[in-house]
């Protein structure tokens, strides 16, 4: 447990040395098998016993095998499946003004909704997802794994929400917020070819001053006694509603 490489992966479950190092951790055959095909694995770890795919190409990758303690102190399951990587953060090219579907996040802060949302816009064929300022790490592991690999499909980028509604608009796309006063039924307005959705915090929703900010905010009609929709399922009828 000492030793200086357990102690370095053991630091990439906390934020601050995944931001620090550039690193992040992956674990299970599926999304380990993502990092590989995109090249970003740094460090194969194996729990002793643990038989690899014969597929998979490990040339100049290190690999290191590790008793089962060592592997159960840097997994974040469970029941871990005994094979995790350290990877590099992936990169993307800026977005260009090709792009036409965007999906903006305010202040979610449950990583398995932030990661729900980046794999539900890489299946609905969106270009982009932004997080903004209070969102949970895009490469935590829980988010990591809730992405069951869009994470290195979709371009996923950090930055302040408001310039970035901004910058969309300026490029010719309309910017959906959500919310429940002064707004429409997403099924009663036009639909743009061009458009960004915004979502926000679980409790309190998208920021008064970024709604300010939108071209039209909508809602999605309740028909039952619920009060409310989850932030990641709500923005998936708005991705599929709206395209």
């Amino acid at each position: 447990m000492q030793n200086a490489r357990v102690k370095q992966w053991k630091k990439l479950l906390t934020k601050k040395d995944r931001d620090k190092s550039g690193l992040f951790l992956v674990e299970g055959f599926h999304l380990v098998e993502e990092a590989l095909m995109h090249g970003l694995v740094e460090e194969l770890i194996v729990k002793e016993g643990t038989d690899l795919p014969l597929k998979w190409e490990l040339e100049g990758i290190d690999l290191f095998t590790v008793h089962k303690d060592i592997f159960k102190a840097i997994a974040d399951t469970d029941t871990p499946q005994g094979v995790a990587a350290a990877c590099r953060k992936p990169t993307f090219p800026e977005l260009g003004a090709d792009i036409s579907t965007v999906l903006l996040i305010d202040r979610v802060q449950d990583p398995g909704n932030i990661g729900t949302m980046i794999r539900t816009a890489d299946a609905a064929g969106f270009d982009a997802v932004i997080l903004g300022d209070g969102c949970a790490d895009a490469y935590s592991p829980k988010v990591v794994r809730s992405t069951q690999g869009s994470l290195f499909h979709i371009p996923t980028f950090k930055g302040s929400l408001e310039t970035w509604v901004d910058k969309l608009q300026q490029s010719g796309m309309k910017v959906y917020g959500t919310a429940l006063q002064g707004a429409k039924s997403y099924k009663e307005i036009s639909k743009a070819e061009r458009f960004a959705i915004l979502v926000g915090n679980e409790g309190s929703g998208v920021s008064k001053e970024l709604l300010e900010q939108t071209d039209q905010n909508v809602y999605i009609p309740i028909y039952g006694k619920s009060e409310s929709l989850n932030v990641a399922v709500a923005a998936g009828i708005l991705m599929y509603g709206l395209k």
